[in-house]
């Protein structure tokens, strides 16, 4: 995603989004975080099996990423106890697993535009459904909204689509790319989903409008 997905957005930790304790940081203190965010500077070691930072005061955020290995995780003790048809939810990513021919999961896709409800329901037997938006943590402060999926690139909450749903049977694929589409707009987003063999995509986008790659309009269902 060229760092619209970046785990080390961790340095701008002077927001704070939990009820009660809601902070919207000085400009300045944004800015002196932004400078410490930069993934080319998180140093990777296989063979030594080692991760450091090139500067100081950086920091990781892998909550992005993290669910997905986890249900992917707990999938594989399902099987080895002998499941062979499982849904697995993780705070509303989910993964699922059902035999070969047999009837497909329908995980319900909430509308960003107003979270108490379905937008629809998408046909997936096996895979995962990763879901990103504005609306899950967020707060307004003097009249301005603010939500928690931050853009690495400026230090504030990404100005990009209300809600992205991905799905795919591929955790590398689908893994970050709905916040980094969060992050990128809705043309660039759709630039790098094309790009991702494996992954498709809705995108509600700022004004309203809804957005279905091909494979992803094949799979879902409005709900009436």
């Amino acid at each position: 995603s060229d760092g619209a997905f970046d785990v080390t957005v961790g340095a701008l930790s002077g927001w704070r989004f939990r009820p009660g304790q809601q902070r919207v940081p000085p400009p300045e203190e944004i800015e002196r975080q932004r400078a410490r965010v930069d993934w080319r500077k998180l140093v990777l070691d296989e063979r030594a099996g080692t991760v450091s930072l090139a500067a100081g005061g950086m920091r990781i955020d892998l909550g992005g990423i993290a669910k997905l290995y986890i249900l992917d995780a707990g999938l594989k003790v399902l099987v080895r106890h002998g499941a062979t048809r499982a849904l697995l939810n993780g705070g509303g990513d989910v993964l699922v697993q059902a035999p070969a021919g047999g009837r497909p999961w329908r995980v319900g896709v909430r509308d960003p535009r107003a979270p108490e409800r379905l937008l629809g329901l998408v046909e997936i037997a096996r895979g995962f459904v990763a879901s990103s938006g504005d609306y899950e943590r967020a707060f307004v402060h003097d009249g301005q909204r603010y939500h928690h999926i931050l853009d690495p690139r400026t230090g504030w909450p990404a100005q990009g689509p209300r809600g992205v749903t991905v799905i795919g049977e591929d955790l590398a694929a689908v893994n970050g790319l709905s916040v980094a589409i969060m992050v990128l707009g809705k043309d660039a987003g759709i630039r790098l989903l094309r790009a991702t063999p494996g992954a498709e995509a809705l995108i509600v986008d700022r004004d309203g409008s809804v957005w279905m790659s091909a494979g992803f309009r094949a799979r879902f269902r409005p709900v009436e």
